[in-house]
């Protein structure tokens, strides 16, 4: 079968669920999305481009802008090695431009690339190149965390190494990061949260989302231990939240590596299904972070594996039906706004 063959098969299986659009006049920045241009590990064997972005945006909800985050895309082919995720931020600051010119496209609103932490001071000179070549839509880095001793769990494309937020090196450049008065995205996984909450403890200057949920695992070794997981999980997430410089992103849980299986299934997952699911993983993020910390996210393509956009987007909104419009504003837009300055 083709890559054209089986890109039409995925499609025909992610039409399956299609679902009225509820509210479609909410406000909704999505702050966490990836564009690549071929094959990617992290959404199997389909490019994401504007064009993909453009038909998932524009499916329905109304979205007003986005966040693109680092996915290892159009790094420099050549050059120092420290600089080669600069060619990121320059790719999709030319992708943003050309949106801007394009009618009914979605505004790239700000973009967070990669630098390597563990360069310590020597960060500083790429972070500075980011912004020189961001367009003015660099707002920070995600160095990505998650870090397993099981080999039927994949470490993060970055390659970190066990316990690196506790590494002097990494602690230095995020130093680097305050001084440029830029952001931190984290990602890892569950049995990380406490890790982060010790570095953002050290460094109370620093703005730090959480994305995905910390990672809560469903696969390999964690597979059928989900309630177990959870428990320590919601006590993990409660003590994070005591961090007044972490945002909390709410979004991510549809990968494979959550161990739903939705990928795997008959038809993707409903709203209701998400709902069903999810809901006490959103619902206690948003109690212990409040609505000021808390952001809904796509996290597409990845989670695309699982759901449709506009399916993912009104499982958002039957989690916050009950919340009032001044909330909901908060989670959909307003916090995102806030915390990368759009």
């Amino acid at each position: 079968m083709t890559i054209e063959e089986k890109h039409k098969k995925y499609y025909e299986w992610l039409n399956r669920i299609n679902e009225d659009i509820i509210d479609p006049e909410l406000p909704i920045i999505d702050p966490h999305h990836h564009l690549w241009t071929k094959k990617h590990p992290f959404a199997g064997s389909f490019p994401y481009l504007l064009e993909d972005l453009k038909k998932d945006t524009s499916s329905g909800h109304n979205i007003l802008g986005t966040i693109f985050m680092e996915c290892g895309q159009g790094y420099y082919p050549d050059g120092e090695e420290r600089f080669k995720p600069v060619g990121e931020t320059e790719y999709v600051a030319g992708v943003a431009k050309t949106s801007k010119n394009l009618k009914d496209y979605p505004s790239i609103l700000g973009i967070i690339g990669y630098a390597d932490m563990m360069l310590g001071a020597e960060v500083g000179e790429v972070l500075q190149t980011h912004i020189g070549v961001g367009e003015g839509l660099f707002r920070g880095i995600r160095h990505a965390a998650g870090w397993d001793e099981s080999d039927m769990i994949d470490n993060s494309h970055s390659k970190p190494e066990k316990n690196i937020y506790f590494n002097a090196n990494f602690r230095r450049g995020i130093e680097e990061l305050i001084d440029l008065n830029l952001t931190f995205d984290a990602w890892h996984y569950h049995h990380q949260i406490l890790d982060l909450k010790e570095l953002a403890t050290n460094y109370p200057e620093l703005t730090i989302i959480h994305d995905h949920f910390g990672g809560p695992l469903g696969i390999g070794p964690y597979e059928g231990k989900r309630d177990e997981i959870y428990k320590k999980w919601k006590d993990d997430i409660s003590s994070l939240a005591s961090c007044k410089n972490v945002y909390s992103k709410l979004g991510g849980l549809a990968m494979p590596i959550n161990g739903w299986n939705w990928h795997k299934k008959n038809k993707p997952a409903t709203s209701g299904e998400i709902v069903n699911a999810n809901q006490s993983y959103y619902l206690h993020t948003i109690e212990s972070f409040g609505f000021n910390r808390c952001m809904f996210e796509s996290n597409f393509p990845v989670d695309k594996r699982s759901v449709s956009y506009h399916v993912l987007w009104n499982a958002f909104k039957k989690m916050t039906s009950r919340f009032d419009s001044g909330d909901r504003a908060k989670l959909f837009s307003e916090t995102a706004k806030k915390v990368y300055k759009v």
